[in-house]
């Protein structure tokens, strides 16, 4: 179960039972809102102070609201059940006034479920004294209490449908109609009573249950009972603790803004992994505003390269679910990891077309295959397991590999056409370039660990691609990497020279080493073309970068990704603790484009910092975590280096 809450305090994601599918909200609202003394106010309205926040080192939210006029202060404290498929909102409402006052705290609950309105019911339920919504088999229990009692009103109703708006526009007198089920496109709305004494608290609980049936959410919500609302909460606050206490040698190095990004970037990149091993790229409708599609897959890529920071870390078994998830789904006809996928491991959506000048096309971006052999790769060279390597090896590791190695022109030795990262070109990429020859050194080692003929293969693989890049890539005249080589219908080779960032995997991935000269002028094109010159600042994707852009003024808009990108190249440069000082900048702007709760966006605006695209993107977090980790590993050996 995985819970989306907004800038303005309102649920617009609610996932179950799956984490990324389904979305019962869609982006539409579980809302909140506060009557007293005759007014009313939604969370969402305006005149809120509102102060979003993580206890620290959990997933326990600790949040404030404030409204003068209202003359209320709301504390809240919340957290999904890390095993339970249960919500839990604690309320302090604290009376800012001088009488004594009833307080009215209105829930409105605006599903989709299953990610439609069709079909769906919304019941008040009498005997547990909680508000149902099913369709099928989603069930999704609503309740609340405080020291006056459960339910106070309640309403259910027609909503987005025949000119209704919905249950949520009746509470705002107050009062709730008291109409007890409605079926269809349907919401709920309820309140729960409590009386506050002047300059005093009280306490308002509420609570979401999810299961698969009547029986279930029934059962799942007497165990809340029995067990206590408190206890709950308080086991949510122990267990995430625990799981975040990670000891990192050196950490303390580190300034305690950074420190703490990286504790809560561990567990924010937690939140978007399902249990069964999808690593899901960002849960944020937000999304939909501009596209009919959401970022809620698991893209290979992304999870090869969170799972392998989270594997470093010490969460080996997120890993080992990632790559169980992979041989699920990798396909016996074409063993290569399609563009993304649904939690379920369905085929995610797609506008790659496999018929490509009227030649039939995989339409893979085969970086993803490449960067999950690698990650198990790494998997292996850190915990020596030859069992489990067995396992991978036979059902994905060796079919992908003899694919991509038969997947290449034999006269330049390049990879045949596939889509790049950023899944807009297809060609051949330097980013695709860079991951193969890591898969292939990988995947010689792992062979030659299990005795397996095939090693000499990929190792020479490898080394040919290298060739390949120093041959084919390079462009005197531009003194770059070029970022892709166009194949066009002839079979003749175009150099693309935009100015991409992704041109940084050669040395990130340690295939040309930094120093080299070709590679340090291309460092300092991508620098110079890309670095944003505003006071934001950080790192462009590419040069004309149209997605989400804010002004022809830069090359694009700051992306986390790439700037931590940045970051990890100086980390390479440095030869002296005087170079850690770039890096630490760069780790500090990733500190400051967070919000509040630690949650980082794929790109900020580049003139406000403010968030643009999803948050949280994984990805972000997981380089904000691979980059800390660089930098007190070159701290550590830059620090026993003799004085020169």
């Amino acid at each position: 179960m995985l819970i989306g809450i907004d800038e303005k305090y309102v649920i617009r994601d609610l996932f179950y039972p799956q984490v990324g599918h389904p979305n019962h909200l869609n982006g539409n609202p579980i809302r909140m809102g506060f009557w007293m003394g005759g007014r009313f106010a939604w969370t969402s309205d305006p005149g809120w102070r509102r102060e979003l926040r993580y206890e620290p080192g959990t997933l326990v939210g600790d949040s404030q609201l404030t409204h003068n006029d209202l003359g209320l202060r709301v504390r809240i404290q919340e957290a999904v059940s890390p095993t339970r498929n249960r919500f839990l909102r604690r309320m302090e409402l604290h009376n800012l006034r001088p009488d004594i006052e009833e307080v009215r705290v209105f829930f409105s609950h605006d599903l989709r479920l299953a990610e439609n309105d069709v079909g769906d019911t919304a019941f008040f339920h009498p005997y547990v004294d909680a508000m149902i919504h099913y369709k099928g088999p989603h069930y999704l229990l609503f309740g609340g209490q405080s020291s006056l009692g459960g339910i106070f009103e309640y309403a259910t109703g027609i909503k987005a449908f025949g000119g209704m708006e919905g249950t949520w526009r009746d509470a705002e007198d107050g009062h709730l109609s008291m109409n007890p089920i409605a079926q269809g496109s349907v919401d709920s709305t309820f309140s729960v009573r409590a009386s506050v004494p002047p300059a005093g608290a009280a306490e308002v609980l509420y609570w979401v249950v999810a299961g698969n049936d009547m029986t279930n959410v029934e059962r799942s919500f007497r165990e809340l009972v029995e067990l206590g609302f408190d206890a709950e909460l308080e086991d949510a606050r122990r267990y995430w603790s625990a799981w975040s206490n990670r000891t990192i040698p050196g950490m303390d190095r580190l300034p305690i803004a950074v420190q703490d990004l990286f504790k809560q970037s561990l567990l924010i990149v937690r939140t978007q992994i399902d249990n069964e091993g999808a690593v899901i790229a960002a849960n944020d409708t937000d999304i939909m505003e501009t596209n009919r599609a959401t970022y809620s897959y698991m893209w290979p890529r992304d999870g090869a390269l969170v799972s392998m920071v989270m594997d470093r870390v010490g969460y080996e078994q997120l890993a080992r679910r990632f790559f169980a998830f992979c041989c699920r789904v990798i396909s016996t006809e074409r063993p290569v990891l399609m563009h993304k996928y649904g939690p379920d491991g369905t085929l995610g959506a797609s506008w790659h077309p496999w018929v490509v000048d009227g030649h039939a096309e995989v339409p893979f971006q085969e970086d993803e295959t490449a960067l999950t052999i690698h990650a198990i790769g790494e998997h292996y060279r850190r915990h020596q397991d030859l069992e489990f390597l067995r396992e991978l090896w036979d059902a994905l590791v060796a079919p992908a590999c003899d694919f991509m190695v038969r997947y290449r022109n034999p006269k330049t030795g390049l990879p045949l056409p596939s889509w790049d990262l950023w899944e807009e070109r297809r060609g051949v990429h330097a980013f695709t370039l860079a991951a193969l020859v890591q898969a292939f050194r990988s995947a010689a080692e792992m062979a030659e660990a299990l005795g397996d003929r095939r090693a000499l293969l990929y190792a020479n693989t490898a080394d040919e691609l290298v060739d390949a890049i120093q041959d084919r890539m390079w462009d005197e005249a531009h003194g770059a990497y070029v970022r892709r080589l166009e194949v066009k219908g002839d079979g003749s080779l175009v150099p693309d020279y935009t100015i991409d960032s992704a041109v940084l995997s050669l040395a990130l991935f340690d295939v040309i080493p930094v120093e080299d000269p070709r590679m340090q002028r291309t460092i300092d094109r991508i620098t110079t073309v890309l670095r944003i010159n505003s006071p934001v600042g950080g790192l462009a994707r590419y040069e004309g970068d149209y997605y989400f852009r804010r002004s022809d003024r830069y090359a694009g808009n700051p992306w986390v990704i790439c700037t931590l990108w940045l970051a990890q190249i100086r980390l390479r440069q440095a030869k002296t603790t005087a170079d850690l000082a770039e890096p630490l900048q760069w780790l500090e702007w990733t500190t400051r484009m967070a919000s509040p709760t630690g949650v980082l966006s794929e790109q900020v605006d580049p003139d406000t910092g403010a968030m643009r695209s999803v948050a949280p993107l994984t990805w972000s977090h997981a380089e904000f975590l691979q980059t800390v980790l660089e930098y007190l590993e070159t701290a550590e050996q830059l620090a026993h280096l003799p004085a020169s």
